[in-house]
């Protein structure tokens, strides 16, 4: 969207975005892939039961592919690879998290043009890496050998600051946020709520709470935007906010980029008989808080505009990991490592009596030519199929539906 083409009001925003989510989504198959989490679940509501290990319950993701992990630092400023976004979270079978992830992973395999023996051994390394969280002596601290590009990722993070976040999130060091393809007008109404939501303390705290500010600073909002971000969340509520920390005192001011979005209801299904929030935006930072610490407990529920949202500072450390094509040592040695990081988030939920036998059902029903579980090995060939086809359904309609806004109205 060039800057002098007028920005859709808030109730025409629905239309323009869709058509954002499908171009985005047309872009690859793992892009489509990133964006059909609905898709997913579809799939799992017709899989006959017992296809899939009943795992504990505990919190899982719910949408956990490669785009949604990453560097994250928590108010200390310790930097770690966790799980960051965390819309889908439920209290549901961690086996669901292991068939997304995986499916991400063959389906980026594919895009790197690598072969099905190499998808083959992702998931053998992906199983190996997800099993080592749950052994005896794991502890929460020891970690698996870094891959190169996970190192890449957090020696960038470790060395952002406030500059490399406005120009990752606002293209600008100044304390206004640009408008753009990325940011459109907020209105007034919607600037007025946004204000009066950082005037309540507790929100104000969650602004000043991470080191080297001053809990008692004073909080003024700078900017504010309506956020075009993502692409399974296109169309809710999502605002970038800068705030200013002592505004009023030039020589101590500080900026921060804040971040509101709106939680609905999870498409991934719960497990049976658990208590969870109702309140879905609670449900998104509780899930936040066990499985990922670094990023949930700089969280907080609240309401705008009668919707449930979730608000949380954006760290300079906290980036997306940027993995384009991958080799297949590298590819192998990243399955592993984040199946590794998913296996922590969930295993810290566990007591040691719950790890032994969640480890027993995943060292069950291997094969002689596969050192993965044949249900992880076959509900992937399964998905990518749907996925492949459904990908290449999209892209026609997407292709139709521009080619028909191209031909002149009829006369």
């Amino acid at each position: 969207m060039k800057s002098d083409t007028p920005y859709p009001s808030p109730d025409q925003r629905s239309p323009v975005l869709a058509k954002i989510r499908n171009l985005k989504m047309a872009g690859s198959p793992h892009r489509y892939v990133r964006g059909s989490t609905v898709k997913f679940y579809e799939w799992l509501d017709h899989l006959r039961a017992g296809a899939l290990p009943d795992g504990p319950p505990v919190w899982i993701c719910g949408d956990c592919h490669m785009g949604n992990l990453g560097p994250v630092a928590n108010a200390a400023g310790q930097i770690e690879i966790q799980i960051r976004d965390l819309d889908q979270t439920v209290i549901g079978n961690p086996a669901h998290d292991l068939v997304r992830l995986g499916l991400s992973l063959a389906s980026a395999a594919r895009g790197s043009d690598l072969p099905g023996v190499t998808t083959a051994k992702m998931l053998e390394r992906m199983m190996e890496g997800y099993a080592k969280a749950f052994e005896p002596d794991f502890h929460e601290e020891i970690d698996v050998e870094q891959p190169k590009s996970i190192r890449s990722a957090i020696g960038q993070s470790v060395t952002a600051s406030w500059k490399t976040l406005a120009n990752e999130r606002i293209e600008d060091a100044k304390p206004t946020i640009p408008l753009g393809k990325r940011f459109w007008p907020v209105s007034a109404q919607e600037k007025q709520e946004i204000s009066s939501l950082f005037d309540q303390e507790q929100l104000r705290r969650i602004a000043t709470m991470l080191r080297s500010r001053d809990d008692d600073s004073s909080v003024e909002m700078m900017d504010a935007a309506y956020w075009v971000k993502g692409c399974s969340s296109l169309g809710r509520l999502r605002f970038a906010v800068l705030l200013g920390l002592d505004a009023k005192n030039k020589e101590k001011r500080a900026y921060c980029l804040m971040d509101i979005k709106e939680a609905i209801d999870a498409a991934a299904p719960r497990a049976a008989s658990v208590q969870m929030p109702s309140e879905q935006a609670q449900r998104v930072v509780e899930g936040g808080r066990h499985l990922s610490p670094h990023i949930g407990k700089r969280m907080l529920a609240t309401k705008m505009m009668g919707k449930s949202v979730f608000v949380r500072e954006l760290l300079p450390q906290d980036l997306k990991l940027k993995i384009t094509q991958l080799s297949r040592d590298e590819a192998m040695r990243i399955a592993e490592y984040l199946a590794a990081v998913v296996g922590k988030a969930h295993s810290r939920q566990m007591d040691a009596e719950t790890r032994k036998g969640w480890q027993a059902q995943l060292n069950r029903d291997r094969s002689k030519q596969l050192d993965a579980p044949t249900w992880l090995w076959t509900s992937i060939v399964e998905l990518l199929a749907i996925h492949e086809s459904a990908y290449l359904e999209h892209c026609r309609e997407y292709a139709l539906e521009e080619e028909n806004e191209r031909q002149p109205a009829a006369a």
